[in-house]
């Protein structure tokens, strides 16, 4: 690894920020304490929220850790599609007894509040998600000392990442549970991302950068695959998502792992952004029909998805999970992390020894 990464975590294993609950700094703490990177997710948290849980995280662990932020979305959603979105979900809403969410709740996330207090304030590392922050952002933050990560899905948002001033890219391969960090939401381009190991192959040829892959990483062995293509480290989610001290739901936990949801789809059902997760009810029946209309959508079904959850009812909830799900392993998140730098250390040595086993 560079020596910026090499400072952050003694593995080359990032735990990613998920938005929703899942990433906090129970998680975080376990991850940073066992020699990884634990990272906050702020995303649909207040400013102060944020704030509190980085005071707690703080309180877990003197290792280095990130906070992930959303960037803010551009006002392009059509109105009247997010109004038939609406009254499409009527029947959800009367079924789980609960009124749909108030889509005027704005697309900036808190965003200059946010950096506002992590630059007051500094943390080790921040990564952004949904587009790339201006060339004063990232200098701002270089000022104070914190290393910055931008995501991107194709070459040429790795390529702007760099020119902004990024430090790194996360580079994210269809494979990825959760939201695509596209930095534009083009519907015409849903389905069409490219694998990871191909991905991180293009981004190494076209920039200088150091490189974070994610996307469906369950395995040492894949990490150890991904490290001989260029990248430096490896974001895992959905391979923490059953960790104890992640904050997901037990019936999303246990789902991952459950024979009945056999697959992964990508669907703006649930949020009006492409994101992957386990094909169940709610998304066969409305993901063929929502519009591309983020956040409007997410702050639409928030309630019918805290109200399927409350019921018991994992076939009205967002249950994001990358391609590798099955493989996931019921493990206290530091633990993980030490088998996962166990079976990067095999795969390596086996390679370097001829051995195939």
């Amino acid at each position: 690894m560079s020596s910026a990464l090499t400072d952050l975590c003694r593995y080359p294993i990032v735990q990613a920020p998920m938005a929703g609950g899942s990433s906090g700094p129970q998680l975080a703490a376990a991850v940073s304490e066992a020699g990884g990177l634990g990272f906050l997710a702020a995303g649909y948290k207040t400013a102060d929220g944020m704030y509190n849980e980085i005071k707690q995280l703080r309180g877990l662990t003197g290792q280095p850790f990130g906070v992930n932020l959303f960037m803010p979305q551009p006002a392009l959603a059509d109105p009247s599609a997010v109004e038939v979105y609406r009254h499409q979900l009527a029947g959800e809403a009367a079924w789980y007894e609960t009124p749909l969410g108030d889509t005027d709740s704005g697309g900036d996330d808190n965003y200059d509040a946010k950096l506002a207090i992590l630059l007051e304030d500094p943390v080790p590392a921040v990564s952004f998600t949904f587009g790339c922050p201006a060339r004063d952002t990232l200098d701002a933050f270089a000022g104070v000392g914190t290393y910055t990560v931008v995501t991107v899905t194709t070459p040429e948002e790795a390529q702007a990442a760099q020119w902004a001033g990024a430090d790194a890219v996360c580079v994210q391969g269809i494979e990825a549970g959760g939201h695509q960090s596209t930095h534009r939401d083009d519907p015409q381009t849903d389905g069409t991302g490219i694998g990871l190991l191909s991905l991180v192959s293009q981004v190494r040829e076209t920039v200088q950068i150091p490189i974070l892959a994610a996307g469906g990483l369950m395995r040492g062995s894949q990490i150890a695959a991904l490290l001989a293509a260029g990248a430096e480290a490896a974001q895992l989610g959905t391979a923490f998502l059953v960790c104890p001290e992640s904050g997901a739901s037990p019936l999303h936990k246990q789902a991952l792992t459950n024979p009945l949801f056999v697959r992964t789809e990508l669907t703006r059902a649930f949020s009006g952004r492409p994101a992957r997760g386990l094909v169940n009810r709610f998304m066969r029946e409305h993901g063929p029909y929502a519009p591309a209309a983020y956040p409007q959508v997410h702050y639409l079904t928030a309630g019918l998805r805290k109200a399927a959850a409350k019921a018991g009812d994992a076939q009205g909830m967002a249950l994001w999970a990358g391609q590798g799900h099955r493989m996931a392993r019921e493990l206290p998140a530091g633990r993980l992390v030490r088998l996962l730098a166990e079976e990067l250390d095999a795969a390596r040595t086996a390679v370097s020894t001829g051995s195939t086993q």
